[in-house]
């Protein structure tokens, strides 16, 4: 069985409003699956309904096929950042890692050699987690993550506080992991970062899934948009017709079809469009922005004018964000 991510038909309501609606995507071994959407789009819910951390109202996450909370140590199939917070301060690095290998069962030769791995010396292991710095518990948390030798890896925010050196760090254990056959789900709000480590995008917008798919086809500016009067029907005839069809979030459906085939396919089947157009995309950044805009608490706004004085600075993709 492949190592895999898989999150079928999840949907999570809290105190009466959606967090997640009827979210599927698949993360697979082999690759780096970024997963994007703005503040309070449902990317923590969804990672933590994965881990077993909550559970959904309906629809299923699968890891290789099975339920996370029937598989054997589990620690040892997935290892995850969700929170570099989440350590008790008075304890040390290293008596924090001794402790999770013990649970996971795992020799505690491995604690020195995971402590080498991210890069922490024996000095700042011996050191009360009270002390560190952001990037420091980051390490620390990847580092917990990594103790049970896992081949599937779901990290929230990994990079958050970490300085160029150690963003390039990261960059580089997820593309070896990746390369020797793990699968890894990423969540950032480091667009430029995502756009250059990904081989896959899930991009998610007011609890749903507005596209997804390999990152060369989302970003290479052939999409077409279409909205019809049956939207339902136009999207299974594209689907029908072995081309992508995923909705966006102004309500049409994005397709990797040209404009021509669209119009061709609508004709057949007697479709009536009501709107029709090709979009070029610019990078992850346009894409993400054209993608969720709608949904974001934050709309971006035509960068035509100046800003007032003393106005705010407007969101920066290597901006770390707030609550999500």
């Amino acid at each position: 069985m492949e190592d895999m991510i898989t999150v079928e038909h999840v949907t999570k309501t809290y105190g009466g409003t959606a967090a997640l609606s009827d979210v599927s995507f698949t993360a697979k071994p082999g690759r780096v699956t970024g997963f994007l959407g703005p503040n309070g789009a449902g990317k923590s819910t969804a990672m933590r309904i994965i881990c077993g951390l909550a559970k959904p109202d309906a629809g299923r996450t699968l890891i290789n096929g099975q339920p996370l909370n029937t598989v054997n140590n589990p620690a040892a199939v997935v290892g995850a950042l969700l929170d570099a917070g989440a350590q008790h301060d008075g304890r040390t690095g290293k008596e924090a890692l001794t402790l999770s290998a013990i649970a996971m069962g795992v020799p505690r030769s491995r604690v020195a050699e995971i402590i080498d791995v991210v890069g922490l010396s024996s000095k700042e292991a011996s050191r009360r987690i009270g002390a560190y710095s952001l990037g420091m518990r980051q390490r620390l948390g990847i580092a917990n993550a990594l103790l049970g030798d896992p081949q599937i890896l779901i990290l929230d925010e990994p990079v958050n506080g970490l300085d160029p050196s150690g963003i390039r760090w990261m960059r580089d254990l997820l593309r070896g992991f990746a390369q020797n056959g793990g699968t890894v789900l990423l969540s950032s709000h480091l667009l430029l970062e995502i756009e250059a480590i990904a081989d896959d995008l899930v991009v998610i917008g007011g609890g749903r899934v507005v596209a997804r798919g390999a990152k060369e086809t989302l970003l290479s500016g052939g999409e077409t948009q279409v909205r019809a009067v049956d939207m339902n029907r136009m999207g299974g005839v594209l689907a029908g017709a072995g081309y992508t069809a995923h909705p966006t979030s102004d309500g049409k459906i994005a397709t990797n079809a040209t404009t021509l085939q669209v119009g061709e396919l609508a004709l057949t089947n007697s479709i009536v469009l009501t709107e029709l157009s090709a979009s070029a995309n610019g990078g992850l950044e346009d894409l993400f922005f054209t993608l969720t805009n709608a949904t974001a608490r934050e709309q971006s706004q035509p960068s035509a004018s100046k800003p007032a004085p003393n106005a705010p600075a407007p969101f920066a993709p290597n901006q770390n964000g707030g609550q999500r």
